[in-house]
């Protein structure tokens, strides 16, 4: 997608500050962390969201959650625990259209998510 902020810094178009890229996914730091440590997730290849996955797409989610595991190791939080998020659609807060997870952790998040 050519308007896509998320394509545009898997491009190189757009500056981050990645924390994790494999072939398939790329983590780089929230522009807005809301926690000491804010990490979103990305596949490389635009998806819009969860509701466009298909059999084909769906094994990237394995992949993102294992970059999830692997950030979080590398960031120290792992072990005392960390909170992986993934809004779906405009009402779910949504507003980057490419199917992306937010990472947060460093801090105690507490048992609400609302």
């Amino acid at each position: 997608m050519d308007n896509c902020i998320f394509c545009k810094i898997v491009k190189g178009e757009i500056p981050s500050s990645k924390v994790y890229e494999d072939e398939n996914v790329l983590a780089f730091k929230d522009i807005k962390p809301v926690a000491p440590v804010h990490i979103i997730i990305i596949p490389k290849q635009h998806i819009a969201n969860v509701n466009e996955l298909t059999p084909e797409t769906a094994p990237l989610l394995g992949d993102i959650h294992l970059a999830a595991k692997k950030i979080a190791e590398d960031l120290g939080i792992a072990k005392e625990g960390y909170r992986l998020i993934n809004n779906c659609g405009e009402n779910a807060g949504q507003t980057v259209f490419h199917l992306h997870y937010h990472l947060i952790g460093g801090v105690k998040l507490g048992v609400s998510i609302i």
